[in-house]
C-alpha cells in the first residue's frame, strides 16, 4: 500500500467526533435483540428438556422459569422479538428502496421503538 500522508485526520468517524443517530442505534439494537433471542430460545429449550427428563428436574427449572426473574426474562424476550421483527420489516422496506430519506427513516425508527412496546403490551394482555 502506498505511503500516504493522511495528516491528523482519523481514518473513520472517531468516537470523539461521531454523534450516534437514531437509525444507527436502532440498527445496532436490531442485531443485539437477535442475539438476545438466541439466549431466550436456549432457556425455553432447557425448560422443554427438563420436562422430558423427569419431574424433579422439571420442578427446579420450572420454578426458575415461573419466578419473577423468569417472567422478566420472558417479557424482555417478547419485547426483543417484536423489536427484531419490526426492525426486519424496516430493513425489507429499505431493500425495496423506500423510506431511505432521513425524515422517513427517523419516523420508522420511532415506529419500531413505540410499536415494539405497544405490541409487547398487547401480547402480555393476550396471554
Amino acid at each position: 500500500m502506498a505511503d500516504v500522508n493522511r495528516g491528523n485526520r482519523p481514518l473513520s468517524p472517531h468516537i470523539q467526533i461521531y454523534r450516534p443517530q437514531l437509525n444507527s442505534m436502532t440498527s445496532i439494537l436490531n442485531r443485539i435483540t437477535g442475539i438476545a433471542m438466541l439466549g431466550s430460545a436456549l432457556l425455553v429449550v432447557w425448560w422443554l428438556v427438563a420436562a422430558a427428563t423427569g419431574p424433579e428436574y422439571f420442578a427446579t427449572v420450572d420454578w426458575l422459569m415461573t419466578s419473577f426473574i423468569g417472567d422478566l426474562i420472558m417479557t424482555l424476550s417478547v419485547l426483543a422479538l417484536w423489536y427484531h421483527t419490526l426492525g426486519g420489516v424496516r430493513h425489507l422496506v429499505w431493500d425495496m428502496g423506500l423510506g431511505l430519506e432521513t425524515d422517513d427513516s427517523d419516523k420508522m425508527g420511532w415506529g419500531i421503538i413505540i410499536g415494539s412496546f405497544a405490541l409487547t403490551f398487547l401480547t402480555i394482555i393476550a396471554i
